[in-house]
């Protein structure tokens, strides 16, 4: 065997695992990999970018988009503590990802050494896995498992800690077999029988369908099966892509800033099929803007529960299923694909109410103010192509592209349930990497954007050409509509001053444009198309129009009738 150090292995093994992309932000203590990469294999594209989040997020996107471990190296602390977010992140939306997180030398373990921590104990329970790789000849046993560990059931992230060394120390090693995903079962025959028998039993069912790992032939099965049975079909929260929207027995998307009406049909349903996803509180938020678990009584929900997914942790969590099933997605598709049509002409009319409901849903509503984001919205998914990918991170903005922009295509939509601000614009150009030749769009709001806005200097480099649609209306939205209703309108540190944006992003050498009207937007964004480069459009929105449900002002007019009301 060749005599290889830690860090030509690790390029080895990432290699022969498929990997395409690196991210990180280069530091001292892993600069032999960052060699290893460019001297062994070239073709690997290593995205320096400006801060560790960034790195981070960016292979979060790239997990949920490609369904495969997205790879970031970070330095030891605050290298480390920086990619904890993103972390996080990956571990709330069950997105494959390993970060390699570069130690000090092992001789300088347990000494309070410079930018050294325990990152076992950091990471441990926002990840998979985490572990330290102290002998180089084992580093082929832990990217192996490291990468089963992150695909396999529900996925997520592993954290592997390599000491300085250990990259630099030459050894002989056996290399390790590409990872082939291990799969949870296919549905038992009687189990598929029972879920037969209570759709028959059932006069309001409705199949809720979310989680990571989508394929076209599972999203085709399962669109094929909501057909047959005339059932209808709704994603969870930011997994709005997962089914077509213009299929006719789409409803909707339940979680934060859902549909009310949505809502309550569900309330009123008697069978849900949960499918490849975790009753979260977003998941289960029955009504207002954050009231989860709610959605269902607990511990014993009012319906009939039937609860499917790859990961024993995820069932009976907090709802106690009708039946709890352990099963591979695509083979449990494919099972109720395959399914008899039972009683569909029964359940057409329930469906047909949903779709109605939906329908109403996204039709463009008035909006105050020179700007009409809900035209803007439409025409924008008339103008983009069906397989454009458009991000946003979090914010009251993103009840706009949230309610407005359909979907029609998988794997075009990015944006983070673990309610990460700083997202959309490292999605974004993780996205425009992966994905060159397809329109990126990523929308953000003022103070979001903010929390990652360096990396326009990443899609300079790199020249991934997104477009970035700046929301801007000076504050903190969704914590000013938190004051507005819990702190009877006092505010506390939401008031923003901001940059000039669009003159920000000159300065970073992309395009930049203000927008201030309705009519200026379509010009702007045929110029950011065309530009070439990294392009950002700023609207000026007013603070009003804060939420596509709502305006500050009606949230204070409901306060004042309300406190009138108590009052009398």
């Amino acid at each position: 065997m060749e005599a290889r150090t830690g860090s030509d292995i690790i390029a080895d093994e990432l290699k022969a695992n498929g990997v395409d992309l690196v991210y990180h932000v280069p530091g001292e203590s892993f600069l032999p990999a960052l060699d290893s990469f460019s001297t062994r294999h070239p073709d690997i594209r290593c995205i320096s970018c400006r801060h560790e989040n960034g790195a981070a997020q960016m292979a979060e996107a790239y997990g949920k988009l490609t369904g495969r471990p997205g790879i970031a190296f970070v330095t030891r602390s605050p290298g480390a503590t920086n990619a904890v977010n993103a972390v996080h992140t990956a571990f709330q939306d069950s997105s494959p990802m390993i970060l390699f997180v570069g130690q000090v030398k092992r001789s300088l373990m347990e000494r309070e050494a410079f930018m050294s921590y325990d990152f076992r104990t950091l990471f441990a329970p926002l990840t998979k896995w985490v572990a330290q790789i102290d002998d180089p000849r084992r580093i082929p046993e832990f990217i192996q498992r490291a990468f089963h560990t992150a695909m396999t059931g529900r996925m997520g992230p592993v954290v592997l800690v390599v000491p300085e060394d250990v990259f630099e120390e030459h050894c002989e090693t056996a290399p390790s077999r590409p990872y082939e995903r291990v799969r949870a079962g296919v549905p038992a025959a009687q189990d598929l029988g029972r879920i037969a028998g209570m759709i028959a039993a059932a006069e309001k069912p409705v199949l809720v369908v979310g989680g990571s790992g989508w394929t076209e032939a599972t999203r085709d099965a399962v669109q094929a099966f909501s057909r047959t049975q005339a059932i209808p079909v709704v994603t969870t929260f930011r997994r709005r892509d997962i089914i077509d929207h213009a299929f006719e027995h789409y409803a909707g998307e339940i979680g934060i800033g859902s549909n009310p009406r949505l809502l309550e049909h569900i309330k009123q349903s008697d069978l849900v099929i949960m499918c490849n996803d975790a009753l979260s509180d977003v998941n289960t938020i029955g009504a207002g803007y954050m009231e989860g678990f709610t959605l269902f009584s607990i511990p014993t929900p009012r319906q009939q529960l039937i609860h499917v997914t790859g990961s024993f942790g995820d069932l009976n969590r907090v709802f106690q299923a009708s039946l709890a099933l352990v099963a591979d997605n695509d083979a449990f598709a494919a099972a109720l694909g395959a399914m008899a049509p039972i009683q569909p002409e029964r359940f057409r009319p329930w469906s047909s109410a949903l779709r109605a409901t939906f329908e109403a849903e996204r039709a463009p509503q008035p909006c105050p103010g020179s700007l009409d984001i809900p035209s803007i919205m439409t025409w924008l998914r008339r103008r983009l192509p069906d397989d454009a990918i458009v991000t946003n991170g979090v914010g009251a903005y993103a009840t706009w592209s949230q309610r407005y922009f359909s979907h029609s295509k998988l794997h075009t939509q990015l944006g983070p349930i673990s309610g990460s601000m700083g997202y959309s614009l490292p999605a974004a150009i993780s996205a425009k990497l992966l994905h060159p030749g397809r329109t990126v769009v990523c929308f953000v709001g003022d103070g979001c954007y903010q929390m990652s806005a360096e990396e326009l200097a990443t899609a300079v480099q790199y020249k991934a050409n997104v477009v970035i649609v700046l929301f801007n209306n000076s504050l903190y939205g969704t914590i000013r509509i938190h004051e507005e209703n819990r702190l009877q309108g006092r505010t506390h540190g939401t008031e923003l001053v901001n940059p000039d944006f669009a003159l920000l992003a000159k300065a970073y050498g992309a395009h930049g444009e203000k927008v201030a009207s309705t009519e200026e937007f379509e010009p702007a964004f045929e110029r950011a198309l065309a530009a070439g480069k990294p392009a950002l459009i700023e609207l000026i929105v007013d603070r009003d129009v804060i939420h596509t449900r709502y305006t500050l002002s009606d949230l204070r007019r409901r306060r004042l009738a309300a406190s009138s009301s108590s009052a009398g």
